[in-house]
């Protein structure tokens, strides 16, 4: 009887499949028709006329969103975006970009590119881009008069804060500007260097060469941190690439499959560093791209991870071109590290009745294992092998960035001093921070703290609850004249974090990027836990739980 049962089972199976599959495409043509009739319809019934091209684009994005939030659709207007995104050019100034006090003023030139070498500022105003005025407009706007063919030229008007001459003029030729991967690498301790990735673009891992190259020639080079904080991705094949400098050639680093389709990822080139100790910083900006390097060397034994747990996308894009220069961009497949693992952190296909989607809880991952055999979970991206947090913002420091009080008094100092401090030695002094204390106060800038708020609710349900009493009233009032918003007090009290912020933000006036990330790396706790990791016993205690056998055959049943 079993014999006759079984292939009725597998052929039933069978046809239960091909009835589904023949259902959806119905299904699939049935509202293709319906919508195109929709369309239809109301263009020929509604009262005024419909703005097609906005129409179109939100009723894609809205079924797009039923996906998940990687699948996007591009217009060809889009074309820059993403050109930017995957290749990490434009065509422009090359220059970021803000409003600000009903202006558009640049924020950051890039190093390196015509903004920078007409001599643009931060802080200074747009006032005018060829003969438009920019009074009023978005940077959306500004950011399409500044962009243009490259060789074209484009006339600038800006008004410089706190210079006697303010109104001043540039013609700058546009080029094809390319944003830099690494913004700074260089020595953190006599035998350890350090390199800042921010993206994987065409040129990342040229970039990552090029660090490890220069940091070679310090003779006491023997040790390395990567740092992949808030680096929040890009192209796989560089992140295959760079991991090519720390692993041997041939070996497997990621597999991906979706669509009946699977495709296995190796290195291909023989390694610079297979040994040297290396440390990999991570956060909760840390994702895709940046989780595979990370993940990969965490699997195969190759690295300790430092810093918080990362942010957990696990899916592949692929772009697709469609009619009239547009394009969809698709994710096409789940991506696994060495160890099997899938660290997706949120199953879009399983939603909420509200459409949202929940992070996978730890109490429902699963346990997999290194190459020494070390544990290590999939879903809700990657632990740390050390926890270390990163700086926090108080209250004061985060309003003195988010009001640009900051920005603007790094413009004034470097509008006021012209040559700028060595960086190796770039601080701020008792003096400034004085005179950065008064342009503050001076400017009588507002702000609540995070207890201004917590009393005033405390007072609210007081009278709510007929609790407020004249002893209570005194008692509050005294939390709120001790513990509330206080500039003066505020700014002294908080000294320490303030100044090296405030260090950062001069820093990039007269070296860039790269002054911003040396000075900032230097009271960083992670990189000093780093430091301090790789320079002792623990990086190979962390690494040294070793049962090689065990953990392949574990991985290899999940697989």
């Amino acid at each position: 009887m079993k014999r006759i049962l079984l292939p009725i089972v597998a052929l039933t199976i069978i046809s239960t499949g091909a009835c589904a599959k023949k259902s959806h495409d119905m299904s699939l043509q049935r509202n293709l028709k319906t919508f195109n009739a929709l369309v239809k319809t109301l263009e020929e019934n509604y009262v005024d006329s419909i703005r097609i091209d906005e129409a179109f684009k939100a009723a894609s994005g809205a079924m797009l969103n039923t996906v998940d939030p990687y699948t996007e659709y591009y217009t060809a207007d889009d074309r820059d975006a993403l050109m930017k995104m995957t290749t990490g050019e434009y065509a422009g100034i090359g220059s970021y970009i803000t409003e600000y006090d009903g202006y558009v003023c640049i924020s950051q030139p890039i190093d390196g590119s015509p903004a920078a070498r007409a001599g643009l500022m931060p802080g200074d105003r747009i006032v005018k881009v060829d003969t438009v005025a920019a009074a009023g407009l978005k940077s959306a706007d500004v950011s399409r008069l500044l962009k243009g063919t490259p060789g074209t030229d484009v006339y600038i008007e800006v008004n410089r804060p706190y210079v006697a001459d303010s109104l001043l003029s540039f013609t700058v030729t546009r080029e094809k500007v390319g944003e830099k991967s690494v913004p700074y690498s260089g020595m953190v301790s006599p035998s350890t260097g350090y390199i800042r990735l921010n993206s994987y673009i065409s040129n990342s891992a040229q970039e990552i060469t090029s660090a490890l190259d220069s940091l070679k020639k310090n003779p006491g080079f023997s040790r390395l941190i990567l740092d992949l904080r808030g680096n929040g991705g890009g192209l796989v094949e560089s992140a295959i690439d760079i991991l090519g400098n720390f692993l041997p050639k041939g070996t497997q680093v990621l597999r991906t499959s979706g669509n009946g389709k699977e495709r296995i990822y190796k290195t291909t080139h023989t390694p610079s560093f297979p040994d040297m100790p290396l440390a990999v910083l991570t956060d909760g900006g840390t994702a895709s791209a940046s989780e595979i390097t990370a993940g990969a060397l965490q699997d195969l034994d190759r690295a300790v991870l430092i810093g918080n747990r990362s942010f957990g996308k696990g899916l592949v894009q692929n772009i697709f071109p469609l009619p009239h220069d547009a394009s969809l961009k698709v994710t096409v497949a789940k991506y696994y590290i060495p160890s099997g693992r899938l660290i997706q952190a949120l199953d879009y296909s399983r939603r909420n009745p509200d459409g949202s989607v929940a992070r996978t809880p730890d109490s429902l991952t699963n346990i997999y294992y290194t190459s020494r055999g070390r544990e290590v979970r999939d879903g809700g991206g990657l632990q740390p092998d050390s926890v270390v947090k990163n700086n926090t913002y108080s209250d004061i420091l985060y309003n003195l960035v988010t009001k640009n009080r900051i920005f603007d008094y790094a413009n004034k100092y470097r509008a006021t001093h012209p040559e700028g401090m060595p960086l190796d030695r770039f601080e701020i002094p008792d003096e400034v921070y004085a005179d950065f204390t008064e342009f503050v106060i001076e400017g009588g800038m507002q702000y609540d703290t995070s207890f201004d708020a917590l009393l005033k609710e405390i007072r609210k349900q007081a009278d709510e609850q007929g609790y407020m009493t004249a002893d209570n009233d005194s008692t509050l009032a005294t939390l709120e004249k001790s513990l509330g918003s206080d500039l003066k007090r505020d700014l002294e009290f908080k000294k320490g974090e303030i100044k090296d912020y405030l260090a950062e933000e001069i820093a990039t006036r007269y070296y860039g990027d790269a002054g911003r990330v040396a000075v900032e790396i230097r009271t960083d706790p992670v990189v000093e836990a780093a430091i301090g990791i790789l320079e002792s016993s623990q990086y190979d205690a962390i690494l040294s739980k070793a049962d090689d056998a065990k953990s392949k055959m574990k991985n290899e049943k999940r697989k």
